[in-house]
């Protein structure tokens, strides 16, 4: 019977106000003010149920609920026969109820959105080349897949055929179509507007880029703040306190219906609402604009940033860097056939560049790969000693750099160029200068960073100091460091926090994953690792640098927003304690009415967050 009432209790509400409704026309045009009593006398009835319920409910769990003021006020109307206090009291309640319902539904689009565009079946092909239709889930890693155009892409993959243009605003946020081809990467979740697309699954289910997406605003939607974990403590003891102060008022004034009018107006249901509704809608906006903010915690410490901390390639660069200078000291041919293949062993930007540079250079077994951390790589290759690196490398491994060898790195370097050393048997045999393009637009967004709050904009490079001044330079950065170790980014990133300032650090790689977890915000570029996104606090969906002011300005225009909803919240509770003080017009429905609104307007200032654009 109680799931019964409760699943209706929409319906019940607007039962009630029919009713009253009728009781106000019986009354006024029909002159039958015992026949209006009985329409209120049963509307009340009829819309304390689901509110008692719900009461009882919390009581059991040993909380007294917003629901228990309103039941024990209705009764205590009833008690003095104030028929018409009671039942407009428990409609407003209701109908209250039915509002935040809609309005918060509305707040949590961006996920529902996300969720309805999930995959759920896919083409499978056999062996033999036939094909059939079926469930995502039954998919395994390796099958392969035949995507045609206007059909969503089932899983993370590879394109191993075909052609054709992907709609990938799921997972990027960015509306242009995509051109796929023959190696080409594809994501669940996207739609093939053209083309026919062959795709052999890499990852299945959850573990796509777009389950994790889901998994991710999930998370953060459910995830509460220190404001919000304040407030539901507060309301703790607050609503038993108001129902104290309740009783005390009656037992010295003996005015019941002040007494049950004070447990209306105490009613803290929009300080209860205002918060979460914000940090939902933030959450929402960013997921549509390919930022996922994990928990308004994140958003709360990311709207005081005053510090951004920066790696270089990959995220102010656009970590795809190509070799503009060689230079080759000595004359064995084995040198470049061991550089390559000691490269292809690695993902690192600069190691892809040096492949792509010599493509038809051929490859020789690559055998005890070790990699130096910050440094480079040592392997052997044809029983040949390679170290491939930096200066660092070079001095771990006794390599000696001669004075030639220097002025040419030296010069290098002030021209801009990232230095790779490389060196065979014990000797520096080759001086490669490689550069990579500073991403479009990137001094402009880094002005609105500064626009916005940010004091100190600060590049940490494992690149040399030269390069490293260059960039600093030309993006107008507050300071720049070369030459730094994982583990020198992570000690800078603690001594920035420890100093006092409100620290974020924007990487995308596994060596930043120190630096990520160290600051307050740790800002991932979506296209970098998983540990690396894993690690952090934001996440930059296709490594869209220039959604870093709309990520940032929404973390301040959500936190503002929350602050908003508190002052609202308790503004008006503090109003109509007042009024009911020093004026003779607050009543019990006037006071329900009033606090009914606030909760409406803090929803509705929410969700003013889901039209956010900088």
């Amino acid at each position: 019977m109680q799931k019964h009432i409760l699943q209706n209790k929409n319906r019940i509400a607007f039962g009630s106000g029919i009713l009253i409704l009728l009781a106000f026309f019986i009354h006024l045009v029909l002159k039958r003010p015992d026949v209006a009593e009985l329409f209120l006398i049963v509307a009340s009835i009829i819309g304390i149920l689901p509110i008692a319920i719900q009461a009882y409910q919390a009581l059991r769990v040993k909380v007294v609920s917003i629901d228990v003021l309103v039941t024990v006020a209705v009764a205590g109307a009833f008690l003095i026969q104030n028929y018409e206090e009671s039942a407009i009291v428990t409609f407003l309640f209701l109908f209250g109820g039915y509002l935040e319902q809609r309005t918060l539904t509305k707040t949590r689009s961006a996920i529902q959105e996300l969720v309805a565009l999930a995959p759920e079946r896919a083409l499978l092909e056999f062996a033999d080349g036939e094909t059939e239709e079926v469930d995502v889930d039954d998919i395994d890693i390796g099958d392969i897949l035949i995507v045609k155009t206007g059909d969503k892409v089932p899983v993370d993959g590879k394109v191993l055929t075909g052609e054709g243009h992907v709609n990938e605003a799921s997972i990027t946020g960015e509306p242009l179509p995509a051109k796929k081809m023959k190696g080409a990467q594809v994501f669940a979740g996207t739609i093939l507007e053209n083309g026919t697309l062959r795709v052999e699954a890499e990852r299945i289910g959850e573990d796509t880029t777009f389950g994790r997406i889901i998994e991710l605003v999930e998370e953060a939607q459910d995830s509460k703040s220190e404001a919000e974990r304040f407030i539901d403590s507060f309301s703790k003891y607050y609503t038993p306190a108001v129902l104290l102060i309740s009783l005390i008022v009656y037992l010295f004034t003996k005015n019941l219906e002040l007494a049950i009018t004070i447990l209306v107006l105490g009613c803290p249901g929009a300080l209860v609402i205002g918060v979460p509704v914000s940090n939902v809608a933030g959450i929402g906006n960013g997921a549509r604009h390919g930022i996922l903010l994990k928990g308004s915690e994140v958003i709360h410490d990311f709207s005081r940033v005053d510090t951004i901390l920066f790696d270089k390639t990959g995220t102010l660069t656009e970590g795809n860097p190509s070799v503009s200078d060689v230079t080759l000291l000595t004359e064995d041919d084995a040198l470049l056939p061991a550089l390559v293949s000691v490269e292809r062993e690695s993902s690192h930007p600069l190691a892809q560049a040096i492949v792509r540079h010599f493509p038809d250079v051929k490859q020789a077994p690559v055998t005890d790969t070790h990699v130096v951390q910050g440094g480079g790589v040592v392997a052997t290759v044809d029983g040949r000693h390679m170290a491939v690196g930096n200066a660092f490398l070079m001095d771990s491994e006794k390599v000696e750099l001669s004075s030639d060898a220097c002025d040419k790195i030296h010069a290098l370097e002030r021209k801009g160029h990232s230095i790779v050393l490389v060196a065979i048997d014990g000797t520096l045999g080759a001086i490669l200068g490689i550069r990579d393009a500073i991403r479009p637009g990137m001094k402009e967004k880094l002005q609105e960073l500064k626009q916005l709050g940010v004091k100190h904009l600060i590049m940490l490079s494992g690149d040399n100091q030269g390069t490293v001044d260059i960039v600093k330079e030309e993006l107008g950065l507050t300071e720049g460091y070369g030459n730094l170790l994982p583990e020198d980014k992570a000690a800078f990133t603690k001594k920035l926090v420890a100093e006092g300032r409100m620290v974020a650090f924007v990487g995308d790689g596994i060596n930043d994953s120190p630096s990520l977890a160290t600051a307050q915000v740790g800002i991932a570029m979506g296209g970098g690792t998983d540990v690396a996104i894993e690690t952090s606090d934001v996440v930059l969906m296709n490594s869209d640098m220039g959604r870093l002011p709309h990520a940032m300005g929404l973390a301040k225009a959500t936190a503002r927003n929350m602050k908003q909803n508190m002052v609202i919240a308790i503004g008006v509770v503090l109003v109509l304690m007042a009024s009911l003080i020093f004026s003779d017009w607050m009543n019990m429905s006037i006071g329900m009415f009033v606090h009914e609104g606030s909760i409406l307007a803090v929803i509705l200032n929410g969700m003013r967050l889901l039209g956010y654009k900088k």
